[in-house]
């Protein structure tokens, strides 16, 4: 049984999400509001421990042209950072339209403009890990 991170990377923001024991389903945590790299680091490697990760999945924001931007510049460097410091294995995952998902989901689920802020990057993180878990499953699948 293995046990899985997604990561919605942001400035300001993290998004967090966390699979059940049988990596099937993605669920969220608090979103974090880290005041540096470090501690954001930190907490992360702390969720790690505590939920006994083998593999954190970092979302990567991909330009719509599939080009590396600033924003994805600045998730590959936090993801280098994340898995040299830390014990588990960490994975790029394509993030486009992910953040833009989460919104039309939040807003058919009838949330605030405040409450969709304050949760849009934990679902965005939750999209991250489902679509790495459900291809992940695809392809164990397919190979027994």
């Amino acid at each position: 049984m293995t046990r899985y991170l997604g990561i919605d990377f942001g400035t300001r923001r993290i998004g967090v999400a966390v699979s059940d024991e049988l990596g099937l389903t993605a669920q969220p945590l608090p979103s974090l509001e880290p005041s540096s790299e470090q501690e954001a680091l930190s907490v992360i490697q702390g969720l790690i421990d505590q939920y006994g990760a083998l593999e954190v999945v970092v979302g990567l924001p991909k330009n719509m042209n599939g080009s590396i931007g600033p924003a994805a510049e600045a998730a590959m460097a936090f993801a280098r950072r994340l898995e040299e410091g830390g014990t588990a294995k960490v994975t790029m995952w394509d993030e486009r339209l992910t953040s833009r998902e989460a919104e039309r989901l939040l807003i058919e689920a009838d949330l605030s403009r405040a409450k969709r802020k304050r949760h849009v990057d934990q679902m965005a993180a939750v999209l991250i890990l489902q679509g790495f878990l459900d291809r992940y499953h695809r392809q164990q699948e397919r190979s027994s």
